[in-house]
Protein backbone atom coordinates (compact mmCIF):
# COMPACT_ATOMS: atom_id res chain seq x y z
CA UNK A 1 0.00 0.00 0.00
CA UNK A 2 2.95 2.60 0.89
CA UNK A 3 2.59 5.29 3.11
CA UNK A 4 -1.13 7.14 3.25
CA UNK A 5 -2.63 10.34 3.77
CA UNK A 6 -4.85 11.08 6.92
CA UNK A 7 -7.49 11.88 4.37
CA UNK A 8 -9.14 8.62 4.09
CA UNK A 9 -8.33 7.61 7.82
CA UNK A 10 -10.00 11.40 8.91
CA UNK A 11 -13.25 10.52 6.95
CA UNK A 12 -13.79 7.62 8.27
CA UNK A 13 -13.15 8.19 12.18
CA UNK A 14 -15.32 10.61 11.86
CA UNK A 15 -18.28 8.80 10.40
CA UNK A 16 -17.25 5.91 12.78
CA UNK A 17 -17.07 8.15 15.93
CA UNK A 18 -13.37 7.45 16.57
CA UNK A 19 -9.84 9.02 17.12
CA UNK A 20 -6.88 7.78 15.15
CA UNK A 21 -3.63 7.95 17.60
CA UNK A 22 -0.96 10.02 16.06
CA UNK A 23 2.20 8.47 17.78
CA UNK A 24 5.55 10.47 18.74
CA UNK A 25 8.39 8.28 17.03
CA UNK A 26 12.30 9.40 17.90
CA UNK A 27 13.61 5.73 17.20
CA UNK A 28 13.50 2.65 16.40
CA UNK A 29 12.22 1.01 19.51
CA UNK A 30 9.18 2.65 19.62
CA UNK A 31 8.06 2.88 16.09
CA UNK A 32 8.33 -1.01 16.69
CA UNK A 33 6.20 -1.00 19.93
CA UNK A 34 4.07 0.95 18.30
CA UNK A 35 3.26 -0.77 14.80
CA UNK A 36 3.54 -4.17 17.07
CA UNK A 37 0.32 -2.76 18.82
CA UNK A 38 -1.27 -1.28 15.44
CA UNK A 39 -0.68 -4.46 13.86
CA UNK A 40 -2.10 -6.58 16.24
CA UNK A 41 -5.04 -4.62 17.02
CA UNK A 42 -5.53 -3.87 13.03
CA UNK A 43 -5.77 -0.13 14.02
CA UNK A 44 -4.67 2.87 11.19
CA UNK A 45 -1.97 4.99 12.68
CA UNK A 46 0.00 8.02 12.66
CA UNK A 47 3.39 8.15 12.96
CA UNK A 48 4.80 12.27 13.73
CA UNK A 49 8.26 13.35 13.53
CA UNK A 50 8.61 16.53 15.74
CA UNK A 51 11.79 19.07 15.34
CA UNK A 52 13.23 17.54 17.97
CA UNK A 53 13.17 13.41 16.85
CA UNK A 54 14.49 14.70 12.79
CA UNK A 55 17.70 16.87 14.98
CA UNK A 56 17.93 13.42 17.40
CA UNK A 57 17.56 10.54 14.53
CA UNK A 58 18.02 12.48 11.44
CA UNK A 59 15.21 12.91 8.60
CA UNK A 60 16.57 10.03 6.46
CA UNK A 61 16.72 7.47 9.14
CA UNK A 62 13.03 7.92 10.51
CA UNK A 63 11.63 8.23 7.47
CA UNK A 64 13.29 4.26 6.54
CA UNK A 65 12.29 3.19 10.11
CA UNK A 66 8.78 4.32 9.28
CA UNK A 67 8.38 2.59 5.86
CA UNK A 68 9.70 -0.45 7.59
CA UNK A 69 6.08 -0.68 9.31
CA UNK A 70 5.05 -1.40 5.72
CA UNK A 71 6.92 -4.81 5.13
CA UNK A 72 5.67 -6.41 8.24
CA UNK A 73 2.73 -4.94 7.03
CA UNK A 74 1.95 -3.78 3.49
CA UNK A 75 -2.07 -2.98 3.95
CA UNK A 76 -1.60 -1.29 7.34
CA UNK A 77 -2.51 2.11 7.55
CA UNK A 78 0.55 4.74 8.51
CA UNK A 79 0.86 7.98 7.77
CA UNK A 80 4.23 9.97 8.17
CA UNK A 81 3.47 13.42 9.92
CA UNK A 82 5.53 16.68 10.91
CA UNK A 83 4.54 17.32 14.16
CA UNK A 84 4.83 21.14 15.08
CA UNK A 85 6.69 22.24 11.80
CA UNK A 86 7.71 25.83 12.74
CA UNK A 87 8.16 27.70 9.30
CA UNK A 88 7.69 26.55 5.20
CA UNK A 89 10.58 25.50 5.22
CA UNK A 90 10.63 22.83 7.60
CA UNK A 91 7.24 21.62 5.94
CA UNK A 92 8.54 22.02 2.22
CA UNK A 93 11.97 19.81 3.01
CA UNK A 94 9.46 16.93 4.55
CA UNK A 95 7.32 17.24 1.72
CA UNK A 96 9.92 16.84 -0.45
CA UNK A 97 11.34 13.64 1.67
CA UNK A 98 8.55 11.45 2.20
CA UNK A 99 5.87 12.72 4.34
CA UNK A 100 2.85 12.15 3.41
CA UNK A 101 1.14 14.92 5.87
CA UNK A 102 2.26 17.79 7.52
CA UNK A 103 1.35 20.45 10.40
CA UNK A 104 2.57 24.35 10.10
CA UNK A 105 2.17 25.99 13.40
CA UNK A 106 1.45 29.68 12.76
CA UNK A 107 -0.34 29.71 16.41
CA UNK A 108 2.26 31.93 17.64
CA UNK A 109 1.52 34.46 15.09
CA UNK A 110 -1.40 36.88 14.50
CA UNK A 111 -4.38 35.44 12.62
CA UNK A 112 -3.66 37.23 9.08
CA UNK A 113 -0.21 35.95 9.47
CA UNK A 114 -1.08 32.26 10.54
CA UNK A 115 -3.59 32.17 7.49
CA UNK A 116 -0.96 33.35 5.09
CA UNK A 117 1.65 30.81 6.36
CA UNK A 118 -0.53 28.32 5.94
CA UNK A 119 -1.75 28.83 3.19
CA UNK A 120 1.26 29.04 1.37
CA UNK A 121 2.16 25.51 3.27
CA UNK A 122 -1.11 23.90 1.94
CA UNK A 123 -0.60 25.10 -1.54
CA UNK A 124 2.81 23.66 -2.24
CA UNK A 125 1.62 20.31 -0.39
CA UNK A 126 -1.61 20.07 -2.26
CA UNK A 127 0.84 20.35 -5.03
CA UNK A 128 2.48 17.06 -4.42
CA UNK A 129 -0.66 14.84 -2.61
CA UNK A 130 0.36 15.78 0.76
CA UNK A 131 -2.00 16.94 3.64
CA UNK A 132 -2.11 19.65 5.87
CA UNK A 133 -2.79 20.20 9.43
CA UNK A 134 -2.95 24.00 11.25
CA UNK A 135 -3.15 25.34 14.60
CA UNK A 136 -5.46 28.04 15.90
CA UNK A 137 -5.27 28.52 19.79
CA UNK A 138 -2.07 27.81 21.81
CA UNK A 139 -1.65 25.30 24.57
CA UNK A 140 0.26 25.55 27.39
CA UNK A 141 2.90 23.16 28.48
CA UNK A 142 6.62 22.14 27.07
CA UNK A 143 7.44 19.67 24.69
CA UNK A 144 10.75 19.59 22.01
CA UNK A 145 10.90 23.02 20.53
CA UNK A 146 7.47 24.31 22.07
CA UNK A 147 7.33 26.12 24.83
CA UNK A 148 3.85 28.05 25.89
CA UNK A 149 3.48 29.54 28.95
CA UNK A 150 0.15 29.50 31.19
CA UNK A 151 -0.41 32.73 30.30
CA UNK A 152 0.36 32.98 26.62
CA UNK A 153 -2.40 30.11 26.51
CA UNK A 154 -5.57 30.75 24.65
CA UNK A 155 -8.25 28.79 23.89
CA UNK A 156 -9.52 28.37 20.12
CA UNK A 157 -12.26 30.77 19.43
CA UNK A 158 -14.77 29.49 17.21
CA UNK A 159 -15.96 32.12 15.45
CA UNK A 160 -12.23 32.33 13.24
CA UNK A 161 -12.63 28.88 12.60
CA UNK A 162 -15.02 28.71 9.57
CA UNK A 163 -12.68 31.97 7.78
CA UNK A 164 -9.24 30.34 8.46
CA UNK A 165 -10.35 26.93 7.20
CA UNK A 166 -11.73 28.37 4.17
CA UNK A 167 -9.31 31.20 3.41
CA UNK A 168 -6.34 28.74 3.57
CA UNK A 169 -8.17 25.32 2.67
CA UNK A 170 -5.97 23.13 5.10
CA UNK A 171 -7.18 19.66 5.51
CA UNK A 172 -7.24 19.34 9.81
CA UNK A 173 -7.42 21.96 12.82
CA UNK A 174 -5.57 22.01 16.08
CA UNK A 175 -7.49 23.50 18.76
CA UNK A 176 -6.65 24.15 21.97
CA UNK A 177 -9.71 23.33 24.67
CA UNK A 178 -7.88 22.71 27.64
CA UNK A 179 -5.09 20.10 26.87
CA UNK A 180 -1.64 21.13 27.70
CA UNK A 181 2.03 19.57 25.98
CA UNK A 182 4.11 17.58 28.51
CA UNK A 183 3.81 16.21 31.15
CA UNK A 184 3.19 17.93 34.08
CA UNK A 185 -0.22 19.87 32.46
CA UNK A 186 -2.09 20.19 35.48
CA UNK A 187 -1.82 21.56 38.99
CA UNK A 188 -2.31 18.43 41.71
CA UNK A 189 -5.81 18.61 43.34
CA UNK A 190 -7.41 20.25 39.73
CA UNK A 191 -10.36 18.87 38.34
CA UNK A 192 -9.39 18.90 34.74
CA UNK A 193 -11.72 19.63 32.48
CA UNK A 194 -11.75 19.68 28.43
CA UNK A 195 -13.70 23.02 27.05
CA UNK A 196 -16.62 20.81 24.96
CA UNK A 197 -18.46 23.68 24.54
CA UNK A 198 -16.01 25.15 22.21
CA UNK A 199 -15.57 21.98 20.65
CA UNK A 200 -18.76 21.53 19.85
CA UNK A 201 -18.94 25.38 19.27
CA UNK A 202 -16.60 24.31 16.26
CA UNK A 203 -18.38 21.22 15.10
CA UNK A 204 -21.60 23.36 14.41
CA UNK A 205 -19.47 26.15 12.49
CA UNK A 206 -17.61 23.94 10.38
CA UNK A 207 -19.31 20.51 10.03
CA UNK A 208 -17.40 17.07 8.99
CA UNK A 209 -14.56 18.97 9.46
CA UNK A 210 -11.36 16.67 11.35
CA UNK A 211 -10.46 18.51 14.36
CA UNK A 212 -7.17 17.44 16.28
CA UNK A 213 -6.12 17.34 19.80
CA UNK A 214 -2.44 18.43 20.52
CA UNK A 215 -1.28 17.47 24.54
CA UNK A 216 -3.35 14.96 24.87
CA UNK A 217 -1.10 12.41 26.85
CA UNK A 218 -2.68 11.30 30.16
CA UNK A 219 0.37 10.63 32.14
CA UNK A 220 -0.28 6.64 33.04
CA UNK A 221 0.86 6.74 36.73
CA UNK A 222 1.69 3.16 36.65
CA UNK A 223 4.99 4.45 34.74
CA UNK A 224 4.86 7.34 37.35
CA UNK A 225 5.67 5.29 40.13
CA UNK A 226 7.97 2.72 38.37
CA UNK A 227 9.65 5.90 37.24
CA UNK A 228 10.06 7.03 40.87
CA UNK A 229 11.07 3.98 42.89
CA UNK A 230 14.02 3.69 40.37
CA UNK A 231 15.74 7.07 40.93
CA UNK A 232 13.65 9.21 38.83
CA UNK A 233 12.15 12.09 40.31
CA UNK A 234 8.57 13.04 38.77
CA UNK A 235 7.02 15.08 40.92
CA UNK A 236 3.03 15.72 40.05
CA UNK A 237 3.11 14.76 36.47
CA UNK A 238 -0.48 14.61 35.58
CA UNK A 239 -2.15 13.94 32.66
CA UNK A 240 -6.11 14.57 30.57
CA UNK A 241 -8.25 12.11 31.73
CA UNK A 242 -8.95 9.55 29.25
CA UNK A 243 -12.66 9.19 29.42
CA UNK A 244 -12.77 12.82 28.06
CA UNK A 245 -10.16 11.99 25.44
CA UNK A 246 -12.56 8.85 24.54
CA UNK A 247 -15.24 11.53 24.82
CA UNK A 248 -13.57 14.00 22.28
CA UNK A 249 -12.96 10.79 20.26
CA UNK A 250 -16.80 10.59 19.55
CA UNK A 251 -17.16 13.93 18.27
CA UNK A 252 -15.23 15.98 15.44
CA UNK A 253 -11.62 14.58 16.68
CA UNK A 254 -10.55 12.89 14.38
CA UNK A 255 -6.68 13.17 15.51
CA UNK A 256 -5.36 12.12 18.92
CA UNK A 257 -1.34 13.05 19.60
CA UNK A 258 0.69 11.28 21.58
CA UNK A 259 3.65 11.73 22.90
CA UNK A 260 4.49 12.00 26.57
CA UNK A 261 2.87 8.64 27.64
CA UNK A 262 5.05 6.77 25.38
CA UNK A 263 8.45 8.46 26.81
CA UNK A 264 6.94 7.33 30.24
CA UNK A 265 6.76 3.72 29.36
CA UNK A 266 9.98 3.82 27.55
CA UNK A 267 11.93 5.26 30.46
CA UNK A 268 10.10 3.17 33.08
CA UNK A 269 11.33 0.27 31.50
CA UNK A 270 14.86 1.65 30.71
CA UNK A 271 15.08 2.46 34.86
CA UNK A 272 13.55 -0.45 36.21
CA UNK A 273 16.04 -2.76 34.31
CA UNK A 274 19.06 -0.54 35.39
CA UNK A 275 18.27 -0.32 39.20
CA UNK A 276 17.36 -3.59 39.54
CA UNK A 277 19.98 -5.00 37.69
CA UNK A 278 23.23 -2.99 37.64
CA UNK A 279 25.34 -5.38 36.32
CA UNK A 280 23.65 -4.83 33.40
CA UNK A 281 25.03 -2.96 30.18
CA UNK A 282 23.59 -4.51 27.07
CA UNK A 283 20.97 -1.79 25.46
CA UNK A 284 18.84 -4.56 24.04
CA UNK A 285 18.50 -6.05 27.56
CA UNK A 286 16.97 -2.54 29.07
CA UNK A 287 15.45 -1.73 25.52
CA UNK A 288 13.46 -4.62 24.99
CA UNK A 289 11.61 -3.29 28.04
CA UNK A 290 11.10 0.21 27.31
CA UNK A 291 9.81 -0.86 24.09
CA UNK A 292 7.11 -3.62 25.53
CA UNK A 293 6.07 -0.49 27.79
CA UNK A 294 5.58 1.31 24.83
CA UNK A 295 3.27 -1.83 22.86
CA UNK A 296 1.58 -1.67 26.09
CA UNK A 297 0.61 1.90 25.67
CA UNK A 298 -0.42 2.00 22.68
CA UNK A 299 -2.88 -0.90 22.53
CA UNK A 300 -4.40 0.66 25.86
CA UNK A 301 -4.80 4.05 23.40
CA UNK A 302 -6.59 2.16 20.63
CA UNK A 303 -8.97 -0.56 22.32
CA UNK A 304 -9.76 2.14 25.54
CA UNK A 305 -9.43 5.72 24.41
CA UNK A 306 -9.31 5.91 20.75
CA UNK A 307 -11.69 3.32 19.47
CA UNK A 308 -9.81 2.61 16.73
CA UNK A 309 -9.21 -1.10 16.93
CA UNK A 310 -10.50 -3.22 14.15
CA UNK A 311 -10.46 -0.23 11.69
CA UNK A 312 -7.66 -0.79 9.78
Amino acid sequence: MGLVTTKEMFQKAYEGGYAIGAFNVNNMEIVQGIADAAIELNSPIILQVSAGARKYAKHNYLVKLVEAVLAEAPDLPVALHLDHGADFEICKSCIDGGFTSVMIDGSHHDFETNIELTKKVVEYAHERGVVVEAELGRLAGIEDAVNVSDADAAYTQPDEVEEFVTRTGVDSLAIAIGTSHGAYKFKPGTNPQLRFDILAEIEKRIPKFPIVLHGASSVPQEFVKIINEHGGALKDAIGVPEEQLRQAARSAVCKINIDSDLRLGMTAGIREVMWTKPEAFDPREYLTVGRANVKTVVMHKIKDVLGSEGKA
